[in-house]
């Protein structure tokens, strides 16, 4: 029973430790906030992180910067359009 119950215990642990590996893309017509965001993909390698504000940000507009993990993330402060 024991020799059954290893290899389905090792398995059931590698497949729950294995990150996801997803790529988001996105379509026409793509609009996060009011802004569009249109034919942009993102993955573990190309993030973004979008904030909104109801007020104009302190420092308004996307720039692209590294993660220190050999990516990029596209920081977004942007103002909420409605």
């Amino acid at each position: 029973m024991a020799a059954i119950m290893l290899p389905l215990a090792v398995q059931l642990a590698a497949s729950v430790s294995t990150p996801a590996m997803a790529e988001v893309r996105f379509g026409r017509n793509v609009r996060v906030g009011g802004h569009d965001f249109s034919n942009q993909s993102f993955n573990r390698h190309r993030r973004a992180v979008i904030h909104i504000y109801d007020r104009t940000p302190s420092r308004p507009g996307c720039v692209w910067r590294s993660d220190g993990r050999g990516g990029k993330v596209k920081i977004c402060h942007l103002r909420r359009i409605r």
